[in-house]
């Protein structure tokens, strides 16, 4: 946990897009681990597999009904008396760090591998292990987030397809 603690929580947050969500994601996938960890067959690198387990869990988690259909604790102010609009949100969080938001504005297939090829500093050929995808379509996914990140930094509407 100590070693890999952070790259799990960083992954669990692109998908989910609040820190305690993510944070808990980031427990459950560590649970899921040791109790697996005797299925771990060595044939890939112990980060990738761990790399798998999260972005699998995530994937799930994201598609239950508990996700879609709860308000996060986010939208909420402190005070509880009413909610913040999507963009005054939007708005103050581009003041702290515009870039990484609009990453987390992409769709999760171009999202996912974005955050792990520059922030997770893997390279294609393992993104496409984790992820179970051929290399050439993890290279056309980043090339079409780069495409869309630029033009919205640009002032454009952003490409999610």
């Amino acid at each position: 946990m100590e070693k890999y603690g952070d790259m799990v929580l960083r992954v669990a947050f692109t998908y989910v897009k609040e820190r305690q969500l993510a944070e808990d994601l980031s427990q459950e996938v560590f649970i899921r681990c040791y109790q697996s960890l005797d299925a771990f067959e060595n044939c890939s690198s112990y980060q990738t597999w761990l790399y798998r387990i999260t972005v699998n869990y995530c994937k799930d988690y994201v598609k239950s009904w508990s996700f879609r259909n709860l308000i996060p604790y986010s939208l909420i102010k402190r005070n509880g008396q009413e909610f913040d609009s999507v963009a005054s949100m939007v708005m103050k969080k581009e003041d702290n760090d515009a870039l990484f938001l609009q990453v987390l504005k992409l769709s999760v297939k171009l999202r996912e591998v974005l955050v792990l090829y520059y922030y997770e500093d893997l390279a294609v050929e393992e993104i496409a292990d984790v992820l179970d995808l051929n290399p050439n379509t993890v290279k056309s996914r980043l090339h079409r987030a780069r495409k869309s990140l630029k033009y919205h930094m640009e002032g454009g509407v952003i490409l999610e397809k």
